[in-house]
């Protein structure tokens, strides 16, 4: 069986404590989420931090299992925490903080970068101020970073270029062949997942990149590959579903992703770059290893 390492997974969600939208729909099966994971094959799944709340929380349940890893940071739509929760440097200071607590589990400093399309949340201005502080930070740690960006490649480069020595992984791609190029040259993996394979472009865009830096993931309990999706007519691996309503111990919730259809974002891929999916998925599998875990 292939081996997988899911880069991004949101297990801190309540929606895996079998809440929605604050309403209690059934029993909490985080249990039973990550022991359909590893009998998908994989062997390693990052907990995704988002802000620092999130970010204690991913680690706490990181330590809770072996084969569990989380990353620190702020997201770009909630930088104005750093200015709202005491001071700018009381908040990187306690991302430090925590990175230092325990620097086996954390295995990278994210998820950081900027966003454009939920400006709403976070002005740009805010954003880039505080993305550069991460990436410095970064350096310091020396830690691999995991990082976000929504309809901002222009600004995301160039702040990039400013730093020597970054390393990491832009996660959730769903940019084009040239943001394809661009992160390349600057020496960074592309992770890919469910929102990554929505559009007949974006599987054209997926043939471009360099099986050295492919990384997949899931985003779950977001990124979902959905019937409507462009990839979906090459998904082999088919899990039952049932409406949260009748929820069973055995069967994924419909409409909140798991881990374990990993599976289904690396046939995808194999499929339209027409390569064999074991050995894409384990070059992918060495690429992870190589970034987050050999160091």
């Amino acid at each position: 069986m292939a081996r997988f390492i899911d880069i991004g997974a949101n297990l801190t969600d309540p929606m895996y404590m079998g809440l929605y939208h604050g309403s209690k729909k059934h029993e909490p099966d985080l249990l039973n989420v990550l022991a359909r994971a590893w009998d998908a094959g994989l062997k390693k799944i990052i907990i995704t931090g988002g802000n620092l709340e999130d970010s204690e929380k991913a680690l706490n349940l990181a330590k809770t299992e072996e084969n569990l890893f989380s990353t620190v940071g702020c997201h770009p739509t909630r930088c104005q925490e750093f200015e709202t929760n005491n001071t700018p440097e009381q908040y990187l200071s306690s991302l430090e903080r925590l990175i230092k607590s325990d620097e086996k589990k954390i295995v990278a400093l994210g998820e950081c970068g900027l966003d454009y399309d939920r400006l709403h949340f976070c002005p740009k201005e805010v954003q880039k101020k505080y993305f550069e502080e991460q990436l410095k930070l970064s350096l310091k740690l020396n830690k691999p970073l995991f990082l976000h960006c929504r309809n901002s490649s222009d600004d995301f480069i160039k702040i990039i270029s400013k730093y020597e020595g970054i390393k990491g992984v832009v996660h959730s791609f769903d940019g084009t062949v040239s943001d394809v190029d661009a992160y390349v040259q600057k020496g960074l993996y592309i992770g890919l997942n469910g929102c990554s394979l929505k559009t007949e472009e974006n599987l054209e865009t997926i043939k471009s990149i360099p099986i050295n830096h492919l990384m997949i993931e899931t985003d779950a309990p977001w990124c979902e590959i959905r019937p409507t999706h462009a990839g979906f007519k090459y998904i082999k691996t088919q899990y039952p579903s049932v409406k949260k309503e009748k929820w069973k111990c055995d069967a994924m919730v419909k409409g909140r992703n798991e881990p374990c259809t990993i599976r289904q974002v690396i046939e995808i891929i194999a499929s339209v770059r027409e390569e064999n999916v074991d050995t894409l998925a384990n070059c992918v599998y060495e690429n992870t290893n190589k970034l987050f875990f050999y160091n």
